[in-house]
């Protein structure tokens, strides 16, 4: 999948934003064109938090996407909202250690991960949003690990250079996960 209109949900403090910025980093790296548009609730963490990213090989005409190729779903809220925008034959990735339920669409591929429960057993702390971005490179062929490594780099600031190598780390667990 070279061109990819993905929507990033969850709660604020999850990461959906930073998820957001390294997908479209990755693009930029992978000389893609992209676009990134945050949008979040006044009350921050614990609030409402999504992410529109559009990645392709011709100029993006618009940064909003009414009906996502993917959709990645950190929360049951999120699912809630977002799961009837997707197309036929779209791709969900939810976080089933944060979703208490299915995905009541049959027409969508699903991949259900537990995200938050592999960063914790694997003493990651909350990377889960980085796990879930792993798994979508791997189920979507969108990025190799060295393009999205190159977008992390990016959206890493010098002053948090040492978190590199957790995020690799939980990036490339998501990436194995069967």
């Amino acid at each position: 999948m070279k061109n990819c209109k993905i929507m990033l949900a969850g709660f604020g403090g999850q990461g959906i934003l930073f998820a957001g910025k390294v997908l479209a980093y990755a693009g930029l790296k992978a000389e893609r064109e992209v676009s990134w548009l945050p949008s979040y609730g006044p009350e921050m963490r614990g609030g409402t938090a999504n992410c529109s990213v559009v990645i392709s090989d011709k100029p993006v005409g618009s940064p909003i996407i009414p009906n996502p190729d993917v959709l990645i779903a950190m929360n049951r809220p999120s699912l809630d909202k977002f799961e009837d925008t997707l197309p036929k034959d779209g791709i969900i990735i939810l976080d089933n250690s944060m979703v208490d339920r299915q995905v009541e669409r049959d027409d969508v591929k699903v991949f259900a991960i537990p995200a938050r429960e592999i960063c914790l057993e694997a003493g990651l702390g909350n990377l889960a949003n980085m796990v879930i971005v792993g798994k979508l490179i791997k189920e979507t062929g969108l990025y190799t690990l060295d393009e999205i490594k190159a977008g992390l780099e990016k959206s890493i600031p010098p002053s948090k250079a040492a978190l590199m190598e957790k995020n690799v780390k939980a990036i490339e667990l998501g990436y194995q996960y069967a």
